[in-house]
């Protein structure tokens, strides 16, 4: 799955985000709007993640969905 799919289909995986990241909440979800950089600032934010870290994150969310 790439982040095109994810962006294109967002309402559907904003509930597995949200599982992934607990702390993101709804409004966190809705402000990001799909957008993978804007997700990963939220992340960043929410767990006191470096940009690298937050990256990294989300490319191993990827490689699992």
């Amino acid at each position: 799955m790439n982040w095109d799919q994810i962006e294109g289909n967002w309402k559907q995986f904003k509930g597995n985000v949200q599982k992934e990241w607990g702390e993101l909440t709804n409004d966190d979800l809705d402000q990001a709007e799909g957008n993978r950089q804007k997700l990963e600032g939220k992340i960043q934010e929410r767990y006191g993640k470096s940009k690298e870290e937050a990256s990294k994150a989300v490319d191993d969310f990827l490689s699992k969905h």
